[in-house]
């Protein structure tokens, strides 16, 4: 099942000159589907993500995910949309440092107030647990170490359950072991949980482990 199509994306930057940075760009990514984007710096993978990930507005062609049109919704739409229905690991993890760890997890649900608090602690835990480190909950997140902090941030991407996450260098702050962990905690995401995991890297291993490989290269798609 299709959870996300992108169909003829363009996008240019203006400055200092107009430049093409997105060409005609078309794709699609179902359910359950652990997909990397992959290619060398400046070919335009970052700019695409942050096109899917509904931050960036400013582009040509259409992007559908859950069967909505996302293309032409107001920014407030957009931001409703991206908290229900996505989760975002970025390289860097940007959790309070002065909140445990469980408060950290618990945001984005009580922000969404779908359940009542009492629900949403339980649900945190279980996402906790679900990336190993539960046993750290009630710890301020300044004190976990790099590998801890970013299992936190990927049980914070999960809270509200999103169709689809996306990870921009997910592992690019972490060492080989932390990576190996964050990788197998994608892969049991996608593949027991059913949700679809879009994932810029530059780790080859990543990749490789991965469903299926989308290479980019000078703004287009050369392999998907």
């Amino acid at each position: 099942m299709n959870v996300l199509s992108a169909s003829h994306i363009n996008k240019y930057f203006y400055e200092p000159e107009k430049f093409q940075v997105i060409k005609d760009i078309s794709f699609e990514a179902n359910k359950g589907e652990f997909l990397s984007l992959v290619g060398k710096s400046g070919c335009g993978k970052s700019t695409l993500l942050y096109i899917l990930s509904t931050m960036d507005t400013d582009y040509d062609g259409s992007l559908i995910m859950n069967g909505q049109q996302l293309t032409g919704k107001t920014q407030d739409q957009l931001a409703a949309f991206r908290n229900e229905h996505l989760g975002f690991v970025f390289q860097f993890h940007f959790l309070l440092p002065e909140f445990t760890v469980l408060q950290n997890v618990m945001l984005p649900a009580l922000k969404l107030g779908k359940y009542s608090a009492k629900e949403i602690e339980e649900r945190a835990y279980q996402k906790l647990k679900l990336v190993d480190i539960h046993e750290q909950a009630l710890k301020q997140s300044s004190k976990l170490s790099g590998g801890q902090q970013q299992r936190v941030a990927i049980a914070r991407a999960l809270i509200n359950d999103p169709s689809i996450i996306m990870g921009d260098e997910p592992t690019g702050n972490l060492d080989k072991k932390n990576s190996e962990i964050v990788f197998e905690i994608f892969k049991q995401i996608a593949h027991e949980n059913n949700q679809t995991i879009i994932a810029v890297t530059h780790d080859p291993d990543f990749a490789k482990g991965s469903d299926r490989i989308i290479e980019m290269s000078d703004g287009q798609i050369i392999s998907k």
